[in-house]
């Protein structure tokens, strides 16, 4: 049986196994493919991934498919239509924070002329392949997320420190952490050379 070596931490969840096929690790270059991903890391903080991923269509629905133009003007009426969302994580810290980061982000794309310009600097426009074995070896975070993180908060946004600025990098292809015996990892996508 020709069966797939996926990263140890996506296991055979169905919805997990899905993410780290078509998602995780690719390089997300869209301004608001990004926001989307930065919303729901740190909508995530403290919490699994899994949960976000399960609520993500509630979130897409709730958050008006991500678009920052339109959080950036939600008012009290909004987030107390998010926080009465079962659908979504109700927290009203972490719902009150996307919308001061829609804010954030629509100045940072006005200052770079893209969120992608912006987010993409902390990695030198360019992915990270990193050449890790095992599960056990991947960071929690890297000087670049600390970067990204005190640069982040330094211009409003919350819920954004080096874990949740890490996990971000992961998701949107910044950074390539697949295991080195992973079939995603760029190592065995490449022919064989002599």
């Amino acid at each position: 049986m020709n069966r797939r070596v996926r990263c140890d931490w996506c296991g055979d969840d169905p919805i997990y196994v899905k993410y780290h096929d078509r998602e995780w690790g690719r390089p997300v270059r869209d301004d608001r493919s990004l926001f989307e991903f930065l919303l729901l890391e740190s909508a995530q903080a403290g919490l699994s991934w899994i949960t976000i991923l399960r609520k993500r269509d509630a979130y897409r629905k709730a958050y008006h498919h991500f678009d920052p133009e339109r959080i950036a003007r939600y008012s009290r009426r909004d987030v107390e239509r998010l926080m009465s969302n079962a659908g979504i994580v109700r927290n009203r810290a972490k719902i009150e924070a996307s919308i001061d980061n829609a804010r954030a982000y629509l100045a940072v794309r006005d200052e770079f002329g893209s969120g992608r310009a912006y987010l993409w600097s902390f990695v030198g426009s360019k992915p990270l392949v990193n050449r890790f074995r095992r599960l056990k070896d991947l960071p929690a975070f890297s000087p670049e997320a600390e970067r990204m993180s005190k640069d982040l908060k330094a211009r409003g946004f919350r819920f954004v420190g080096p874990t949740i600025c890490y996990a971000f990098m992961q998701a949107t292809g910044m950074v390539n952490d697949h295991l080195i015996g992973c079939y995603r990892h760029p190592d065995q996508r490449r022919p064989n050379r002599r």
